[in-house]
């Protein structure tokens, strides 16, 4: 299965929300088959995130956005925090300071995004600025309506520099969120987690969708797309989204810079070094 072809939304697609599925098993027979895959996909992405940090040429944005409980925690620990944190970091973006507010609502995204060599996962991300200001009126439709137009720019700006960019949405099902409010409640490790707001967020479940449509027909061009992918399931989730970040990472085809060293010499050097040590045993 070709999940880059599967759930990338193209900028003439007719996106509803409400027909997609979110339970698919997709081309696996199990859990554990799906799990082997990522398990491949994960050594994948290790492999190339190193070759791209030495190469440091190129750089990855992963931008995860999702209603509560669909899972971006879960992906970044399973899959995308895998990857070696000398060359990674996560970004977590919450409600603006003060002094973020002071800025325009692109300021403080842009200083988290990867130089050359480097990835960035975004956990939320500059789309909150035309989905939960939308949908709670935080700001008026002339200011948010604007910001299509300048993600858009920004977004191409990045390319241009060098970045490639994959945007996830965790697409779930109400009736699976609840079931997940449920077992935070049951489990006193996760109780740091709940939040009345993410109760109060569930009865405007069909604005936060129209929204989430909206941002993805109006910011989805070819380089810098987005892909909603089914999360029910969370072991597809992780297969689904590591295929994908596998799959870029060999088209981006990093590579070891060429060597500007003399091996003959260092080989010499080494053998003397090793001979030096011999002899002082």
């Amino acid at each position: 299965m070709n999940f880059e072809k599967e759930y990338r939304v193209r900028s003439d697609d007719k996106i509803s929300l409400k027909s997609r599925d979110t339970k698919t098993k997709g081309p696996f027979d199990d859990k554990e088959d799906a799990q082997a895959a990522t398990a491949e996909n994960v050594r994948t992405i290790q492999d190339l995130q190193y070759r791209m940090f030495v190469e440091a040429k190129q750089s990855l944005l992963i931008v995860l956005q999702a209603p509560d409980a669909a899972g971006k925690d879960g992906l970044i620990r399973k899959v995308l925090g895998r990857m070696n944190p000398q060359g990674c970091r996560t970004h977590p973006f919450k409600v603006p300071s003060s002094e973020e507010r002071a800025h325009d609502f692109l300021w403080r995204i842009h200083k988290c995004t990867p130089p050359q060599g480097k990835v960035s996962i975004f956990n939320r991300s500059h789309y909150e600025d035309v989905l939960v200001v939308r949908v709670e009126n935080l700001v008026p439709k002339s200011v948010w309506r604007e910001r299509y137009e300048m993600i858009n720019a920004f977004e191409h700006s990045l390319v241009a520099n060098g970045t490639r960019i994959l945007k996830f949405y965790l697409h779930i099902s109400p009736e699976e969120q609840l079931e997940r409010f449920r077992k935070r409640l049951d489990n006193p490790a996760k109780h740091w987690k709940l939040n009345a707001g993410d109760y109060e967020a569930r009865r405007q479940w069909g604005a936060y969708q129209q929204a989430y449509e909206d941002a993805f027909q109006k910011c989805s061009p070819k380089h810098a797309p987005w892909y909603i992918i089914p999360a029910d399931h969370k072991w597809y989730r992780d297969a689904a989204v590591s295929s994908i970040v596998a799959e870029t990472l060999k088209d981006m085809d990093p590579q070891f810079p060429p060597v500007d060293v003399d091996l003959d010499q260092i080989r010499k050097l080494y053998q003397q070094a090793k001979d030096q040590e011999q002899s002082d045993d």
